[in-house]
């Protein structure tokens, strides 16, 4: 397992540069890919950027799905339309592995059409990117609040999205584990050994806040990994050994206490509480 820094989890804003010099400092072994942004860079500035990467002894460790599938055919099909172009791109970086999660309720579709349509739009995401040689991940959100409100619940555990990854049966498809939502779903301890190693494209690691209940959090409500010991992180991290899991961790802890301090400062308390759970 190797660190990974993702600003956007730390409600930090950075650019894909500044984000480098912020992994190198603090000590992590990788960084986001942001694919919006090296996609838009000339060869030039490409290559000059690769090349601090590699002085800095650092690595990409994973990029963001672009597309949103949610919404109408025409913009699915626009984003699809794109989708190689920056396969390519994150390609020459070395990338190759992306991952997005899934929204667990609509207010529209029903459970049944909802995972027809993922069926349909992931298997032609994942046929692109396996193209290029690039792993998808799909992560569940099984924070209550994420559903509340909503006509028709969807996806929000790992058994729930084991079925959709075994519908479309991608090879390059896989998971991405969060300790939160892992905690969230009361997940028990079989489910997490009948994982296999090939299965896991990526791990997010968090605490929860102490004294609050899933169902009075919302899902931004977090703590950096190990803070209250809420979550089984041993548990949670001693699966992972166990399957020797060796891809990116990273910290998306949100807004934990301390989270509008300098971003220097919640990139350095974030990287210590993740060598620490490591440990």
């Amino acid at each position: 397992m190797f660190t990974c820094l993702v600003c956007r989890s730390l409600c930090i804003e950075a650019t894909q540069l500044e984000a480098i010099e912020l992994a190198h400092r603090h000590g992590f072994a990788s960084v986001e890919a942001r694919g919006d942004e090296l996609a838009q860079l000339s060869e030039r500035d490409l290559q000059r950027l690769l090349d601090g990467l590699r002085e800095r002894s650092l690595c990409f460790g994973m990029a963001g799905l672009p597309i949103d599938m949610r919404r109408d055919g025409e913009r699915f099909a626009d984003g699809l339309r794109q989708l190689p172009k920056l396969a390519q791109t994150l390609l020459r970086c070395g990338v190759t592995r992306l991952g997005c999660s899934i929204v667990p309720a609509h207010d529209e579709l029903t459970y049944a059409d909802n995972f027809r349509q993922h069926t349909e739009r992931i298997t032609a995401i994942a046929l692109v990117l396996g193209d290029h040689g690039i792993r998808f991940g799909l992560e569940y959100c099984a924070t209550p609040a994420l559903r509340h409100g909503k006509r028709h619940a969807f996806i929000h555990s790992l058994p729930q999205l084991r079925e959709l990854i075994t519908a479309i049966a991608a090879p390059n498809l896989g998971l991405v584990l969060d300790s939160w939502h892992w905690w969230m779903s009361g997940s028990p301890a079989p489910e997490l050994a009948s994982l296999r190693r090939e299965e896991i494209i990526a791990v997010d690691l968090n605490d929860a806040p102490a004294g609050s209940t899933q169902e009075q959090l919302g899902d931004r409500q977090r703590e950096l990994p190990g803070a209250t010991g809420v979550i089984d992180l041993p548990q949670f991290v001693g699966a992972l050994r166990r399957l020797d899991y060796d891809g990116p961790v990273r910290a998306e802890s949100f807004e934990f206490p301390g989270w509008q301090a300098p971003r220097e400062q919640v990139c350095a308390a974030s990287a210590s509480a993740l060598r620490q759970v490591l440990r």
